[in-house]
Order: structure tokens, then sequence, then C-alpha cells
């Protein structure tokens, strides 16, 4: 199991980088756009990702 997390966390800051290198304007200004937000909005994208990570691991954990 901690195999496993340490695995998903090194891929998370692949994908990271992989934004960071391929499209650093739109990266920049999607943080921006981030920063004007309120926080309950900020709190909702981030449950509505969690909710949908979660989804999708038990989606992919049951096939």
């Amino acid at each position: 199991m901690p195999a496993a997390l340490l695995q998903a966390l090194c891929l998370v800051a692949v994908i990271e980088g992989l934004f960071l290198f391929a499209a650093p304007e739109l990266w920049r200004r999607t943080m921006e756009q981030l920063l004007g937000r309120a926080d309950a909005s900020l709190r909702r994208l981030g449950a509505g990702v969690l909710v949908a990570g979660l989804a999708s691991l038990w989606w992919m954990h049951a096939a």
C-alpha cells in the first residue's frame, strides 16, 4: 500500500510537470483565474475533483 501511494504521488508530479512544460501560459492564466475565485467556490471545485477522483479509483478497482 505505501508503495502504491508513493507511485500515485509521483504520477501526480509527472502530470503537473507536463502541464507546466507543455502549456505554461495556459497554466498561468488558469492559476490567475483561480486566485480571483472566492474560497467557497474553490472548495466546491476541490470537492468535485475529489469526488471524481475517488469515483474513478473505485471504478478502476472494481473492473
